[in-house]
């Protein structure tokens, strides 16, 4: 991105910050210390809301800043949830069981989590009168075949719905992001890398050629910015990103690192896809492409199904899903020069001269 446009835009989101309180649920996660990174000096508030108290007490000390305010609770609780929405202006909600693994063996708990306490959310930020929401999504729920992707999904078409519901008019506005693979975020496959290559070992494969999309946690709190500047209600907002295959992640990982380390194949977890899905067929058919981003808006027709029958819409045939193999796909130099963006893979390495 242009460094002169980026500062332009970082000046319009301060100024359309200022003296606002944001609550971010989920905020001890990978996420929200990136949010606090970019937005802290924009923000007259911000609150850390999670149920975690050693993550939040770890970022009280690490941060030492009087500007944010932690919060200990449960977005499944809706009562603690108004707790900490009182006088906030802006919602990220990004709190959610995210390992596929888990939720495969504990799906009601992702449905009580992704959905029940997203909606806690929401709801309690109509309640309270919170300009703007933004729901946090992934490209799981985009055909989903796991727990988490459909619990994801069930998540998105309530965002959309409460925001349909509420209209262009509303005080609130609630949008969805959906992001791919977030490099380097709690629980993701590169820290792991990066934990068994110093330790020594070999580092264990799923399926080399599996693709997945891959995006920096600078790039999903764009994506969420952009949402706050541009989204309506029931909006649903993707970045345009690239892919590659695990096997070229792995290597491009073992090169930087100079290690002897190798790759083990152990076979593909429980409810994992071989590729994933940013956008379907049906969204692409009306997705609005906004250069970096697609925007997505939400379907406004109603419940008289009877004229439907008598005039519907025909998706274009030229009109396919974007996905991990039909995107742009990065070999393994390339994979090298997103890695190296990553401070962790950097000072794991000693590569911050590379």
């Amino acid at each position: 991105m242009d460094f002169g446009l980026w500062t332009r835009k970082c000046d319009i989101l301060s100024t359309m910050f200022d003296d606002k309180v944001l609550l971010i649920t989920g905020g001890t996660g990978s996420f929200g210390h990136a949010v606090l990174q970019r937005c802290l000096n924009d923000f007259r508030e911000i609150r850390i809301f999670s149920r975690d108290e050693k993550k939040q007490d770890d970022m009280r000390h690490e941060l030492q800043n009087d500007k944010v305010k932690f919060y200990i609770g449960d977005v499944r609780d809706r009562a603690s949830v108004d707790g900490a929405m009182r006088g906030v202006d802006y919602v990220f909600s990004a709190a959610a069981l995210k390992q596929v693994p888990s939720c495969e063996f504990f799906p009601l708990e992702a449905v009580y989590t992704n959905v029940l306490g997203a909606n806690n959310v929401m709801e309690s930020a109509v309640a309270n009168g919170v300009e703007r929401v933004v729901v946090l999504s992934t490209d799981k729920a985009a055909y989903p075949i796991n727990a988490m992707g459909m619990s994801k999904a069930l998540m998105e078409k309530v965002a959309i719905a409460k925001g349909r519901a509420l209209g262009p008019k509303a005080r609130t506005t609630i949008c969805c992001t959906r992001y791919g693979n977030v490099m380097a975020s709690r629980g993701s496959v590169i820290p792991l890398f990066i934990e068994q290559i110093k330790a020594g070992k070999d580092i264990t494969v799923t399926d080399p050629e599996m693709t997945r999309f891959m995006m920096t946690l600078e790039e999903a709190v764009d994506l969420v910015l952009f949402a706050f500047e541009h989204g309506v209600n029931g909006d649903l907002f993707v970045q345009k990103s690239p892919a590659a295959t695990i096997g070229v992640l792995a290597q491009a990982i073992l090169e930087l690192s100079g290690s002897s380390s190798k790759m083990q194949v152990i076979g593909t977890r429980h409810g994992e896809k071989k590729f994933e899905t940013l956008v379907t067929r049906e969204e692409m058919d009306k997705a609005i492409d906004m250069g970096a981003y697609y925007r997505i808006p939400a379907d406004t027709r109603d419940l008289n199904y009877d004229k439907y029958f008598v005039e519907g819409r025909t998706i274009a045939p030229t009109v396919e899903d974007y996905d991990s193999n039909n995107t742009e796909r990065l070999d393994v130099p390339g994979m090298k020069k997103l890695l190296l963006k990553l401070a962790c893979v950097r000072e794991a390495f000693g590569l911050d001269n590379a």
